[in-house]
């Protein structure tokens, strides 16, 4: 079977999205190539970048989204806690109709922003997967691993040496598929570092190979096509910032250590500014006066959300540190085009007219209704009363309290006067003077 065939990813429908980016990946490499500049540095830099603009539709739809959540929220609030602590079937329901009733009047989807997550994440995903197995997507990477790969399955012992390295510790289980042996070596090649690259140039005669009449690895004093294809501003795209710092050190080449460091660094700082940029969904809308109180699970997701945004830059540092910095690369860009984005749709957003937008939402799902057969001006007349009635239900509930508490003191008062004597008799109001007196002189 074909190398790229093999070595893609193989989980169902998944690969399929994996594929087609794969392809876009290929497609700007030759590019690359065909203009003097094949570097997989600059390919993912422009691969993110394409991918991320084609993504943008459903990003500033996801943003309109949260700009109307913002204005549903105070209604969706208030009816949640009208409902608090009342777990009967009857009182679910009738939260879930009124609550369904607001999404009707603004015209929206309670999973608006989860259909679009939905399509991201596998997308996003799949980038990744084509970014760590570069070999298996861009075929003149491929085809300068497979020969090296053959050459070492050709020496004696040669597969099992390549087993016993320590960058082919996630891959042991491939190498017992039958017929992947090949496929298995050339993803170990390339999650190896400079270090191991000249171990294994040196063991097994590597340094002269060639492919189209080019030099494959550097042999020291002429560069390989592997190291042209990697080196980005100096920095080898396949070793992790960890390596690279380690032999900078070792070299004295500082110069090469601030590089190394820049990217786990430049990874947390794009990354919480990327969060700070992000609109929350639950926060009130700019025209709204007064704040309304959120309830116990808006506040759970806010504080959640606060931790996220502490903890995800570091782990990004982290991630990026220790990962090939073809992927603290990919990070870092990413983190960069989705900041531009957002200030780009953030000023969008602002300067859309939402009652225009809630107007023209209402209207669509008016259609929809008349579609499915629903009466649309009988449902949002229901949502206007529903939603009018929360406060108007809540202050009759007050005025029967108290009436309430008036009657029973009154019954109180005259079961207290008329203890000791017959109720309307002269004894019962000679009573009354008594006691009345006695209790305010007490």
């Amino acid at each position: 079977m074909d190398l790229l065939l093999l070595t893609q990813n193989s989980t169902p429908i998944f690969k399929y999205v994996v594929q087609l980016l794969g392809i876009i990946m290929n497609v700007i490499f030759e590019f690359l190539n065909l203009i003097g500049i094949p570097n997989i540095g600059l390919a993912i830099i422009l691969f993110t970048i394409v991918i991320y603009l084609l993504l943008m539709p459903l990003t500033i739809k996801q943003q309109k989204f949260s700009k109307l959540s913002a204005r549903m929220n105070p209604e969706i609030q208030a009816i949640q806690a009208k409902y608090k602590g009342k777990q009967d079937q009857q009182s679910m329901m009738d939260m879930n109709a009124e609550t369904k009733a607001v999404y009707a009047k603004y015209g929206v989807s309670p999973s608006g922003s989860c259909v679009q997550l939905l399509i991201q994440m596998p997308i996003l995903l799949a980038l990744y997967r084509v970014i760590y197995s570069m070999p298996a997507y861009v075929t003149k990477l491929g085809e300068a691993f497979g020969v090296l790969a053959d050459k070492i399955i050709a020496s004696a012992g040669g597969v099992e040496y390549i087993k016993g390295m320590q960058a082919a510790a996630m891959y042991i289980k491939n190498f017992d598929i039958e017929g992947n042996t090949r496929n298995a070596v050339i993803d170990v090649l390339n999650k190896m570092s400079t270090t191991d690259f000249a171990e294994i140039s040196e063991k097994f005669g590597l340094a002269d190979l060639t492919i189209n009449g080019k030099l494959i690895l550097s042999n020291g004093t002429q560069a390989g096509l592997i190291d042209a294809y990697n080196n980005f501003l100096g920095l080898n795209i396949g070793n992790s910032p960890m390596d690279t710092m380690k032999a900078a050190l070792d070299a004295g080449n500082y110069l090469l250590l601030i590089g190394a460091v820049a990217i786990p660094v430049l990874a947390a700082v794009t990354q919480w500014i990327n969060y700070k940029l992000m609109p929350q969904a639950s926060t009130p809308d700019d025209n709204t006066k007064r704040k309304e109180p959120q309830n116990d699970t808006a506040a759970a997701m806010q504080q959640s959300m606060k931790t996220m945004n502490t903890i995800m830059p570091i782990m990004s540092a982290w991630f990026c540190l220790t990962l090939p910095a073809g992927m603290g690369l990919y990070w870092v860009i990413g983190a960069v085009v989705r900041s531009i984005q957002q200030i780009i749709i953030n000023k969008h957003i602002d300067s859309i007219d939402i009652d225009a937008e809630i107007a023209k939402n209402i209207e669509k799902y008016n259609e929809t209704l008349k579609k499915q057969g629903v009466d649309p001006t009988k449902l949002n007349n229901a949502a206007r009363m529903n939603t009018r009635n929360i406060n108007s239900k809540a202050s009759s509930e007050d005025v029967a309290l108290r009436e309430k508490k008036r009657v029973a003191a009154l019954k109180d008062s005259t079961e207290y006067y008329n203890s000791n004597a017959k109720p309307g008799s002269l004894a019962a109001k000679a009573n009354m003077v008594k006691q009345y007196n006695e209790k305010n002189n007490k």
